[in-house]
């Protein structure tokens, strides 16, 4: 048999109860776990019951119990249960073997008096028998004949059962009398207590079971096993139905928990437009939109919880594997492939600011299904949704969402809380199926333009600017989808930049280095627009140094700056974790928020000013308010220079004086020098003594012999990769002995084949992490500087190897399990490719 044979409405209500944070999976044993026998010692398990308690006690926040009337010594002997199943005796009042010591003189002498006096009431009643426990005695009649036992058991409830003291619990043929007051439902309530447990499931077949029944309420979950009226919610025959109940439990548990359909992540295809991202799968399933914007709430994060997070999917009704995927060129437009079935997808830009339009178009000849499942809210707000003239409306949200999906016919369901719609389509080879969601509006309407005429549109959206651009010749394709991607994380209504498209996406399959980037970073954003003037393109440049203009006229002084703000130029929430989120391949937290806000990162005017002068060159002019914002965070770089801080890592530790964030502080003081001198602005007299005493400062201080490198910080012999910026920035002569040494100590310690590690120092948080693609950049620019043209070109290449079949690179690369890792598609890995390439090309 298998879970098929179980009810639809209990596989239903079973897959919803293994999506809960932290399940408690508990039973009782005779009648549950093991069958029913005339003798009581000879009730085993099934194995297949066994097997699964044991799968699920090893699962990660996953807790199994078993609540049973027998005493605990006697139910661990004859159970032979693993001990990762927590054993409970004596109707709950039995939690470990040592209980007895626990009661008091007087229910010790209570339970004395019980026992002599039960000894004399089953005295020569064949088939009568008395299992002694040590809070309570229980009264077997199962094998005496039917009178007698049942005269047996109303002797005892007219006389031992009502003693003070004693609590009478009845099951099927026992009645047991405990000195203690328990039962099943209160170990049921202490078991979740202890574990936090944010679901529970109990599976029982006796009478007493109903006081565990009697506890359940919300999302947990009730099973009765075999006939009689119970509280439960469902029922199943018999244990063999148990071992399938656990079984299926199991599975979908562990599914949920690792994702075990997790796709790679440089797989995943990123969709934009002028204010919007989202992330399809290579089999079109939309796996991953916030709304309104990028920094909101996630409306579907399949990527990151699974189905139940939301997504919609389009696939062959008879499935297939799909041909491929690719972007149309020049565009963010993206085409799904199976055999005589084309999905198109594409976000429609030049819509209204509180808008985000998702076009789905089915081409093709074969059967499509379709299934719409919007979660908004991270899955937290309850959806229902509505059929109506022109699509789906989506209700009982504050934010408004329609399909429009005129001719296609829904069917709903409901798993209790959330509804999905779902629907067979059939394009034909003149008449696709077109699908839009609509973010932001109740408007159900047709558009004005045909679709072929606004997805003529928005690939002109992009392929007009991609046409501006002076592309290397090292590349070339990949660049410009790098920089087809840089420009989709930046917003141009108000000028911010995403770090990447994603939160969570993890830095170790399973572990906890998990991040919202879905942030504009000071730093990283003008490192991003830098890099598209470098390509030709200014309007980017311009749009941040006015959104950052925005932000430092709120504060007193740029020194006031958080590392970090929404797209929108506000300051960021707390950072939280999103609990009922497994996370990408069981890899939790899930966090939205980023604590890196509250830190001190001194390094990030250094990149700001860089743009300001890269800027200023490509169109001839510094602007009198780019100064004034230079001149303002040169001096306070003049006033906490010399101060630790955080750094561009953002490592949860105390503040170090570290050499890459000193070398920035250079870097501010002398672009600033060189935008004075070009333009002929008034240069304070203190700055040129000021950037000499920082250079001494990290030629002194960050030098270290016994390592013969330049160290993360002045306090230790720890290597990083971003120390290389000594160099990469001049601040040092590349030939210079100490930075061809520094290049090398790096490359031994930090490069692992394809890639380069931060660091290997203890950060404070427990894992590990992959290496990142911008530190193998840094590699290979140090690595041209210093004459390694060869070594540069290869690791060159294996950044090249590790983009995925849409070109897109997440943050990091695993070169031991050769997977990619970390969020995407990432600001600092496309710029990393575009810078390596325009060296390439020009050297």
């Amino acid at each position: 048999m298998t879970a098929e044979a179980l009810p639809a409405e209990l596989r239903r209500a079973i897959v919803q109860i293994a999506r809960t944070p932290r399940l408690l999976v508990a039973c009782d044993y005779d009648g549950t776990l093991a069958p029913i026998t005339l003798n009581p010692d000879e009730a085993r398990p099934l194995p297949e019951s066994v097997g699964a308690l044991r799968s699920l006690a090893g699962l990660h926040e996953t807790t199994t119990a078993v609540i049973s009337g027998r005493a605990l010594r006697d139910l661990a002997t004859l159970s032979r249960l693993p001990s990762e199943v927590n054993l409970v005796g004596s109707h709950g009042s039995e939690f470990d073997i040592g209980f007895i010591h626990a009661l008091d003189e007087h229910a010790r002498e209570l339970h004395r008096r019980l026992e002599s006096e039960l000894e004399q009431l089953v005295l020569d009643v064949p088939g009568v028998s008395l299992e002694v426990k040590p809070a309570s005695i229980a009264v077997h009649v199962r094998r005496a004949e039917h009178e007698a036992g049942r005269r047996v058991l109303a002797d005892v409830h007219a006389g031992p059962s009502t003693w003070e003291g004693v609590s009478t619990t009845d099951g099927k043929e026992v009645v047991e009398l405990a000195v203690v007051q328990t039962d099943k439902g209160r170990a049921l309530d202490i078991l979740r207590h202890q574990v936090g447990a944010t679901a529970a499931i109990f599976l029982g077949d006796d009478v007493t079971d109903e006081k565990a029944f009697a506890r359940l309420s919300g999302p947990d979950l009730g099973i009765k096993v075999g006939d009689g009226e119970t509280l439960a919610g469902f029922r199943v025959p018999d244990t063999v139905d148990v071992a399938l109940v656990l079984g299926f439990l199991l599975e979908e548990r562990r599914n949920w928990l690792y994702g075990e359909s997790a796709p790679p992540i440089e797989r995943l295809s990123m969709l934009a437009n002028e204010r919007s991202v989202a992330l399809v799968t290579p089999d079109a399933k939309l796996t991953w939109l916030c709304h309104p914007g990028p920094d909101a709430p996630a409306v579907f994060a399949d990527l990151l919880g699974g189905e139940g997070a939301g997504h919609f999917s389009i696939k062959p009704h008879r499935n297939g594997l799909p041909l491929g995927q690719r972007y149309l060129p020049n565009t963010m437009t993206v085409e799904t492939r199976w055999s005589r079935l084309l999905v198109t997808d594409y976000l429609e830009p030049e819509s209204a600011p509180h808008r985000t339009d998702l076009v789905r178009v089915i081409s093709g000849e074969a059967v499509a299904s379709v299934k719409f499942a919007p979660r908004p809210e991270f899955g937290g707000v309850p959806v229902k949704l509505e059929v109506t003239d022109g699509g789906v409306r989506v209700l009982g949200t504050s934010e408004p969402f329609v399909l429009y999906s005129p001719g296609v016919e829904w069917t709903i369901t409901s798993d209790g809380l959330h509804d999905t719609a779902s629907a067979l389509v059939q394009p034909t080879p003149t008449q696709p199926v077109v699908l839009e969601l609509r973010c932001g509006t109740t408007d159900l309407g047709p558009h004005e333009l045909s679709e072929v005429e606004r997805r003529d549109r928005a690939g002109r959206y992009w392929s007009e600017w991609t046409s501006k651009l002076q592309l290397p010749k090292v590349q070339t394709d990949l660049v410009l989808r790098s920089a087809l991607t840089l420009r989709g994380l930046v917003n141009t209504d108000t000028g911010g930049v995403l770090a990447a498209a994603t939160s969570s996406l993890p830095e170790e399959i399973g572990g906890v280095r998990n991040w919202d980037y879905r942030y504009c970073w000071i730093r990283d954003a003008a490192m991003t627009v830098r890099e598209l003037v470098h390509l030709g393109s200014l309007e980017e440049a311009e749009g941040y140094l006015r959104w950052l203009h925005g932000v430092l006229a709120t504060l007193a002084g740029p020194e006031r700056l958080h590392p970090l703000y929404t797209l929108a130029g506000s300051v960021i929430g707390a950072e939280a974790v999103i609990e009922s989120l497994p996370g990408y391949a069981g890899s939790r937290p899930v966090r939205v928020g980023n604590l890196a806000n509250h830190q001190v990162q001194l390094d990030v005017f250094g990149p700001v000013v860089e743009l300001v002068r890269t800027l200023a060159e490509a169109r001839h002019e510094l602007r009198d308010e780019d100064w004034q914002m230079v001149r303002a965070m040169a001096e306070a770089v003049t006033r906490r220079w010399n101060e630790p801080d955080h750094g561009i890592w953002e490592e949860r530790h105390v503040p170090r004086h570290r050499v890459y964030s000193r070398v920035m502080c250079w870097v501010t003081i002398d672009r600033a020098i060189t935008l004075g001198e070009q333009y002929g602005r008034e240069i304070p007299g203190n700055w040129p003594g000021l950037r000499e005493e920082i250079k001494a400062d990290v030629l002194t201080h960050g030098w270290n012999d016994e390592v013969q490198a330049f160290t993360t910080a002045y306090d230790g012999t720890d290597l990083d990769a971003a120390s290389l910026f000594v160099g990469l920035t001049g601040l040092i002569d590349p030939a210079d002995e100490r930075f061809q040494h520094t290049v090398t100590a790096i490359e031994a310690e930090l490069r692992s084949g394809s890639t380069v590690y931060r660091y290997r120092r203890d950060d404070g948080l427990p894992g590990g992490e992959g290496g990142f693609h911008i530190c193998a950049a840094w590699l290979i620019e140090a690595y041209l500087l210093t004459g390694r043209r060869t070594e540069a070109q290869e690791l060159f290449d294996q950044i090249v190897a590790a983009a995925g079949p849409t070109g897109l690179l997440p943050e990091q690369y695993d070169p031991i399990a050769e997977r990619s890792l970390g969020n995407h598609p990432q600001a600092y890995s496309h710029i990393g490719l575009i810078r390596c390439a325009n060296l390439l090309a020009t050297s």
